[in-house]
């Protein structure tokens, strides 16, 4: 892997259920590089995203990510490849009956981290990067779409990864809300973090530029 390339993707075919998604896939991702994946539904991007979190298996080429070799991982190895990973998706996925803080404790806890003070502590911390210490004792149903996703993002940056995965994290957001989010994934990346947006929102690429990569017509442009 290339000094710095925190994702390599070399010669790639995606496959979801035995259909080929994509083929030849080649992408280097850095790192503090904001990168979006554009391409229509159905083209392939939540698929190549479940390849880079070890969710799909390789089948055709090489995929080294966060040092990691996907093709050659043990499956006792991926725990450890998703610590340094954060991923939020479209549809926030909060714990319904848990309030914000329970949450975030789950999935410290769910990844090795058993310190009560110092989960505490990090929580604390995560809340206050997404401006929203106040809705710790909230439950997910009395904060606002844009208010979940802020604590979706505060619960990918709990282990401190490396690379931020975000699936369509604006597809429920009106534009006002949208914008807030973009700004703050941002604001992750310039920190020192990858971050990879899946999205169609063209109006986002825009007002926000990064880099751009394709999925059309099975393959990455």
């Amino acid at each position: 892997m290339e000094e710095n390339s925190i994702i390599s993707l070399s010669n790639l075919s995606v496959y979801q259920k035995n259909k080929l998604v994509l083929t030849d896939v080649n992408l280097k991702v850095y790192s503090v590089e904001f990168v979006y994946l554009i391409g229509k539904t159905g083209s392939g991007k939540s698929s190549l995203l479940q390849i880079i979190y070890a969710d799909l298996p390789i089948e055709d080429g090489e995929a080294v990510v966060c040092n990691y070799n996907l093709k050659t991982i043990k499956r006792s190895e991926i725990p450890y490849l998703r610590r340094k990973l954060g991923i939020i998706f479209q549809d926030f996925q909060l714990l319904e009956d848990r309030t914000v803080a329970e949450n975030l404790d789950f999935v410290l806890r769910a990844t090795g981290n058993n310190d009560k003070q110092i989960n505490e502590n990090r929580i604390l911390q995560v809340l206050e990067r997404v401006e929203l210490i106040s809705k710790l004792k909230s439950m997910p149903h009395q904060l606002s779409g844009g208010e979940q996703q802020r604590i979706a993002i505060a619960r990918a940056l709990l282990n401190d990864p490396e690379v931020i995965l975000a699936d369509e994290p604006t597809g429920n957001l009106d534009p006002e809300t949208s914008n807030g989010i973009m700004k703050l994934l941002l604001e992750i990346s310039e920190s020192g973090k990858s971050v990879i947006m899946a999205t169609h929102n063209y109006s986002l690429i825009n007002k926000f530029p990064g880099k751009v990569v394709k999925c059309e017509e099975g393959t990455l442009n």
